[in-house]
């Protein structure tokens, strides 16, 4: 299987895909839109064919198409990307995103990597003008996506213990159901 399949199953996996908004998350893009002054800030998961956000500030859209998305560019490794403008890259200049609405002019995204090492998507910010980070704002983006990949491995377990709990529930009335019968026989 290829490894954008494994990536993608893995993303599946975490079954949080088309969830409601979480304040785990919310928490966690505010903080980074607060802290780094960013207009927008995104938690955004990559799926086969678009990107998704299980939350988003300063965007009045849920997704878009992953063939215009700047995250599509930083799951392909593990490092943050950092664009200072991205009308001086070529790979993001004639971008929709950038040459339309909303006007993206700085990206900086950092990916969310699971514990077998497929990035799920990514925490970014973006604003309407050029700008740089320096080092310790760049750590500060890291640690929130660290707190991003938390939430979703406490969002992966309690969907465990919740299937475990219905597992249970149903033992529970088999025997039940079965010491009745014994009792009555």
């Amino acid at each position: 299987m290829a490894t954008e399949d494994r990536r993608v199953e893995a993303l599946h996996a975490c079954a949080i895909l088309d969830t409601a908004p979480h304040p785990a998350f919310d928490c966690l893009t505010r903080a980074a839109a607060l802290a780094l002054r960013a207009p927008i800030a995104l938690v955004s998961l990559l799926d086969t064919d678009r990107q998704w956000f299980k939350s988003v500030m300063g965007l009045p859209v849920r997704e878009t198409p992953r063939s215009i998305s700047f995250c599509n560019h930083t799951i392909g490794g593990f490092d943050p990307l950092i664009v200072e403008d991205t009308l001086e890259d070529p790979r993001f200049a004639q971008n929709p995103l950038v040459t339309g609405a909303p006007y993206i002019r700085f990206y900086a995204g950092v990916p969310l990597i699971d514990p077998e090492g497929f990035a799920l998507g990514t925490l970014c910010i973006l604003d309407y003008k050029p700008r740089t980070l320096s080092p310790d704002e760049i750590c500060l983006l890291e640690s929130l996506a660290d707190g991003v990949m938390h939430a979703i491995a406490a969002h992966v377990q309690g969907l465990e213990i919740r299937r475990l709990t219905r597992k249970l529930d149903t033992l529970i009335h088999v025997e039940e159901h079965a010491g009745g019968l014994l009792r009555a026989g």
